[in-house]
Formats: C-alpha cells, structure tokens, sequence
C-alpha cells in the first residue's frame, strides 16, 4: 500500500513539473512571438555618394539608396512567394482543397516574379553607381533583401509591407527606365489579394 500512496505522490509531482514546464514553454513561445512582430527593420547599409536615392515624399524610401530601396520591395515579395507556397502546399497536401491550391500558386508565381523584377533592378542599380559586377551587387543587396522578408511571419503583415513598392518601381522607371523596365510590377498584386487562412 504504501508503494501505492508513494507512486500517487511521484505522480502528482510530475504533474506538477510538467505543469511548470509547460507554462514556461507557453510563455517563451508568446515573448517570442511578440520579438518577432516587434523586430525592428535591419539596419541599413553604410551610406555610398555613389548611389542614387529615392526622392518620394511621404514614401518610406524617401532619401534612401535605389538599391537597398528595391532589394527591400524584393525581399518582401520572395518572402510572400515562400508564404503563398506554403498555403498552396497546404491546400493539397493536408486539406485538400483545389481552388485554395490553384489561388495560392498563382499568388505565389506572381509574388516569385515580381521578387525577381525588383531583384534585378537593385542589380542594375548597383552595377551602375557602383561599377561592381553582377556577382558582387547580388552579394551587396542579398543580405538587405533577406534581412527584410524574414521580418515578416504573415501573408498579411508581407502585403502591407508591400503597399508601397508599386510606387517605388514607378518613380525608378521615370528616373531609370532602362533599369526598372518592367511596366507590369505596379499592378503585381491586385487590391484586396489578403486572404485569411
């Protein structure tokens, strides 16, 4: 009997530790989420005079470089393409559902190419103020890119962080038009394209 009552107590102990356990690992997942929302923007690069800057009052890229501008917009879209890919995926995969799946991958292709338009125009920038090779402008705006979309945990925080690289890419047209030469990036993702899952 004795082992019994012995065995109960052990058990309530246990309980006891898992409880605390599980409170605290509760607990960090939350401050955890809530450094992850609060993550401040990566610190950008040490100013060149080399590089041409945005001039767009009452844009946030006002008065910073093109290049870390447009490798910010991309970054965001390449992390949107990663987001829209994984509803995609769980749209066929884990719950079925063939219209999720067909919307999903078509967001994420056109999030994947406009990534690549804004990509190619923090290249052109680069090469051109800098006169670095295209392996070495990758090298520069990679970190920056990946830096911002990792900043975003959410479909919907990644299209509001978008909201205003259209515009962006519309002033580097008038500005470079042989370097942000793709007049479709403006209409990239349509109004209202936020869906909840």
């Amino acid at each position: 009997m004795r082992v019994a009552e012995g065995m109960g107590r052990a058990g309530k102990v246990a309980v006891v530790a898992l409880a605390a356990v599980m409170a605290v690992t509760a607990a960090d997942a939350q401050s955890r989420r809530k450094r992850e929302k609060e993550a401040p923007p990566p610190p950008l690069a040490p100013a060149d005079k080399r590089d041409r800057v945005v001039s767009l009052p009452q844009s946030p890229f006002n008065g910073r470089p093109y290049w870390q501008s447009l490798a910010q917009c991309g970054g965001i879209y390449f992390k949107l393409n990663s987001l829209y890919s994984g509803v995609a995926i769980q749209a066929k995969v884990v719950k079925p559902d063939p219209a999720v799946n067909a919307q999903f991958l078509k967001k994420s292709d056109g999030a994947r190419r406009t990534a690549t338009v804004f990509f190619k125009a923090a290249e052109g920038y680069l090469m051109a103020d800098r006169g670095v090779t295209r392996d070495d402008a990758m090298m520069t705006y990679d970190s920056r890119a990946a830096a911002e979309g990792d900043r975003h945990k959410t479909i919907e925080t990644a299209e509001q962080a978008t909201k205003p690289c259209p515009a962006l890419y519309q002033a580097c047209r008038e500005v470079s038009p042989k370097i942000c030469a793709e007049p479709s990036v403006s209409a990239s993702l349509p109004p209202g394209s936020s869906t909840s899952n």
